[in-house]
């Protein structure tokens, strides 16, 4: 048996991240979000057991919303989860999408 040497291209590993279509589908809600001006900034972080994408009204507050993926829950609750600025968790599930509605509802207003 042979072992080999972790590839540079692999990531750290133990690592959990946001792949490029999460990273997509999250940076097009803050775009909407930013455009509608009620984010401001943002700030990811990839731990060893989840990854999370923090958004902010402005740099120096905490976070408004969390947005965490635990590879752990993917067989139970689901993996990714919308985390409200007091810890209250908003909407879990399987599926990014239709847990980042919670997030596009704050854009639906009244016309007057």
């Amino acid at each position: 048996m042979t072992i080999h040497p972790p590839s540079p291209f692999t990531g750290i590993p133990g690592q959990v991240s946001f792949d490029r279509r999460e990273l997509q589908t999250i940076l097009s809600v803050y775009g909407r979000m930013v455009a509608a001006g009620e984010w401001r900034d943002y700030g990811i972080s990839s731990l060893r057991d989840f990854a999370v994408f923090s958004v902010f009204r402005r740099t120096a507050e905490n976070p408004l919303y969390r947005i965490e993926k635990h590879p752990k829950l993917r067989n139970r609750q689901g993996m990714y989860a919308v985390v409200g600025m007091d810890g209250q968790i908003l909407k879990r599930g399987p599926d990014l999408k239709s847990v980042l509605r919670v997030l596009e509802k704050k854009l639906i207003r009244a016309v007057k």
